[in-house]
């Protein structure tokens, strides 16, 4: 079943549910969904792919918002954005703790030969598009030169 009905089906028990946070997070989830389906050039449905990116950015966005939020003590609009944070990890996939990204790192240099920082533009192009969704660029790119440098 494709991301959009799945969400459709969620606001419709969120409705019944009556669970506002919850209903907020489905409908902009939705609104990206439909945005993403109607830029030009784009194909009717999105690829599974399309749909954890789309989802990873939404994701970072909030987490990011919610970081802000804090650091200017506005704790009820980082909770807003945090319970929205909730949501959409609930349509990503199972987030790698930094030990096993770390190993899929160490198992892509040995694969690819990298050796030196010059080569992290090839690590990273690799490890970006394995762990899609399941980790995020900032936590990659730590690794990468973390291991390369």
């Amino acid at each position: 079943m494709s991301l959009a009905k799945t969400i459709d089906g969620d606001i419709k028990s969120a409705m019944l549910q009556k669970k506002k946070e919850d209903l907020t997070a489905l409908r902009g989830i939705k609104a990206a969904i439909l945005l993403a389906q109607t830029e030009s050039g784009a194909t009717k449905e999105l690829s599974g792919d399309d749909e954890i990116k789309l989802l990873s950015k939404m994701a970072k966005q909030r987490k990011d918002s919610a970081e802000i939020y804090t650091t200017q003590n506005r704790a009820d609009l980082a909770e807003k954005e945090l319970q929205e944070l909730e949501v959409i990890n609930r349509y990503l996939p199972k987030q790698l703790s930094t030990e096993d990204v770390e190993a899929e790192v160490r198992s892509i240099i040995a694969d690819t030969g990298a050796e030196s920082m010059k080569d992290m533009g090839k690590v990273m192009g690799i490890a970006s598009k394995k762990l899609a969704g399941m980790t995020d660029g900032k936590t990659i790119s730590a690794i990468v030169k973390k291991l390369l440098g």
